[in-house]
């Protein structure tokens, strides 16, 4: 729908490290909210905004509010909240991963700096190494339970799906450009080409990575042949 190169035209020093770094005129923050207008400016439906925790600040919140749109988003564990109105207003806030909530409820309460009522949902799964891990979501619409909250949560993790096919399939990663100018025309190819092969994912009911490697199989048996035709003519 939208994407952004990130740029750092400005050097500075740290003052830690006494090293040089570069950082950017516009954070990426910023960005994400640009591509949320960008998103409405289009025209596209949708009704929330999926975050993980790097995007979870009140700031963000308070725009896409503005906008007329819902989110849901991951907290991290040091998260401060209160579960009453009365709280809220003392300043008795505590960390999310204190607060003593069943799993499997949508619980109202309120972020600490944002002014607005919240569901505040806690979630527990196993990793494939047996791990438990816990994930603290927070919604703005009140009208939502625990399954739709966790379900809506979900279709963000196809983002990292399509970021691994990005690097993997279109190889993304593998551009020799170094400048902004000159990855600009990779980058937006490889999104364009993941894209494709998404949709004709759809069409042949593979995923893009098996059909990733059935088109090269098959690039590989064609080139085979052509070498054995260059071989009989000699």
């Amino acid at each position: 729908m939208a994407f952004e190169l990130v740029k750092k035209p400005f050097q500075y020093c740290d003052l830690l490290t006494r090293q040089i770094k570069r950082k950017g005129d516009v954070t990426k923050n910023e960005m994400m909210r640009q591509m949320i207008d960008t998103c409405i400016g289009n025209a596209l439906k949708f009704r929330f905004v999926l975050m993980d925790n790097w995007f979870s600040s009140e700031e963000n919140f308070d725009f896409i509010a503005g906008k007329g749109k819902h989110f849901i988003a991951a907290l991290k564990d040091n998260r401060l909240v209160a579960l009453s109105e009365d709280d809220r207003k003392k300043k008795r806030f505590v960390r999310v991963d204190e607060l003593d909530f069943p799993e499997k409820t949508a619980v109202q309460g309120w972020l600490k700096g944002y002014a607005k009522a919240v569901l505040l949902v806690r979630q527990v799964f196993t990793n494939k190494d047996d791990s438990t891990g816990i994930l603290h979501l927070v919604c703005s619409d009140l009208t939502c339970d625990y399954d739709a909250i966790t379900t809506a949560y979900k279709k963000r993790w196809k983002v990292e799906v399509f970021h691994k096919s990005l690097k993997s399939n279109a190889n993304l990663a593998k551009s020799p450009t170094r400048t902004v100018r000159t990855q600009s025309n990779p980058i937006f190819m490889s999104i364009c080409a993941t894209f494709k092969l998404e949709c004709l994912s759809i069409k042949t009911k593979l995923n893009p990575f098996a059909l990733c490697r059935k088109l090269l199989i098959n690039a590989s048996r064609t080139a085979y042949a052509e070498l054995q035709q260059f071989r009989a003519a000699a």
